[in-house]
């Protein structure tokens, strides 16, 4: 454990239990995006003029093959959040359509649709999904009481950001195809914290985050658009891909629509092999599984301290490396986040979501029982 933290910049004076928010790099990757950024500037009209393109279809090669996919199905995005912003802004809608979502989804993303529906007329449909839930079967029916006929599109989140939970996205998906709904998954924190394969959801539209468990550099996202539904969607930035000049051409318009906003510094996303290369070198998948099983342990600890309820099950179909815990209701979140990093230098987030107070723990595979002793001795004090 103590060899896997060293490969990470962190301040080894802080406990970091906060990777769902922005994601941590290693080293060596760090190292090759830096390399990146260094030859960029060298000859900056070879790299962005004649070179760039094959370094991106390789990255989108190495992507695709990580999420189970078509490298043609994919581009780089700085974050899922601009993914949302590709699609939210490019999908026809009109006044009467309705986009379901759920209580649980990011307030960024709410934000997009808030503003794509307030300039077309259609409307926002948060379904409650209520907490404590203990069947992924209950989570399906309480989405689909917000189902209409007007439903044009269902967004969710793979992992949910305030509450963590895991949802049941790949039959969902199938549900909403056969009734004609198109589905858009938010994968802000599935990919590198689960297995994903992108086919097997069957999402018409899926955007995630290389920057947060994925241990890509900051600015590397994606978003994955099915074959059959490129054609609805528009750039937000129309540069020299949108008029189909030759010296552009990938022979896919969505690519060349999306892959070409103007200058920009594109490291991150080519240092995304990097970090895939980084997850098989140090076996990431026993690693997520000895993480999940600290979380579990850290999980039962805290609700034991608090005395309160878990709000779903331990499973991997459920939560993975990054959980909440119910703290009582009389909790100042802002005074708890202050002192927990003041006093005790741990960096943890404490959230309030639909009135109900809540501490989300991150677990990463530079974690270690000593850092959940401390946070348990931090909460026995404060609480």
């Amino acid at each position: 454990m103590r060899h896997i933290h060293d490969l990470f910049l962190l301040n080894p004076d802080v406990i970091f239990l906060n990777h769902g928010s922005f994601g941590a790099t290693p080293k060596p990757v760090m190292d090759v995006y830096q390399s990146w950024q260094r030859e960029l500037e060298y000859q900056p009209v070879q790299f962005l003029v004649a070179d760039l393109f094959n370094h991106l279809e390789y990255a989108r090669q190495v992507l695709a093959n990580y999420l189970h996919t078509k490298p043609d199905c994919l581009v780089y995005v700085p974050n899922a959040t601009f993914g949302v912003n590709i699609v939210s802004r490019s999908l026809q809608l009109e006044k009467g359509d309705e986009v379901l979502i759920s209580d649980h989804e990011y307030g960024a993303c709410e934000f997009a649709w808030e503003f794509a529906c307030k300039y077309t007329g259609a409307t926002i449909i948060r379904q409650p999904i209520p907490l404590p839930i203990y069947s992924q079967e209950d989570i399906i029916e309480y989405l689909w009481k917000g189902v209409t006929t007007r439903t044009k599109l269902i967004f969710l989140s793979h992992i949910t950001s305030p509450t963590a939970i895991r949802f049941p996205v790949e039959s969902i998906c199938q549900r909403a195809r056969d009734t004609g709904i198109y589905t858009f998954i938010d994968g802000a924190h599935a990919p590198g914290q689960i297995p994903l394969d992108l086919d097997e959801i069957g999402a018409d539209f899926y955007t995630g985050n290389c920057h947060k468990w994925m241990l890509a550099p900051k600015g590397s996202g994606f978003l994955h658009v099915q074959p059959e539904v490129q054609k609805l969607i528009n750039p937000l930035v129309i540069s020299w891909g949108w008029g189909g000049n030759p010296d552009f051409s990938s022979g896919s318009r969505f690519i060349d629509n999306l892959q070409w906003w103007g200058t920009h510094d594109p490291s991150a996303f080519l240092s995304v092999p990097s970090a895939i290369e980084f997850q098989k070198k140090h076996r990431w998948e026993q690693e997520r599984e000895n993480c999940h099983s600290l979380a579990t342990d850290t999980r039962k600890k805290i609700d034991s301290l608090t005395g309160l309820d878990p709000i779903c099950p331990d499973s991997v179909e459920w939560v993975n490396q990054m959980f909440i815990n119910r703290l009582p209701k009389d909790t100042d979140n802002i005074a708890l986040k202050e002192k927990l990093y003041n006093n005790f230098l741990i960096e943890v987030p404490i959230i309030e979501w639909n009135e109900n107070k809540f501490i989300r723990v991150s677990i990463q595979a530079y974690n270690s029982l000593d850092d959940i002793n401390a946070l348990l001795n931090a909460l026995e004090h404060l609480l």
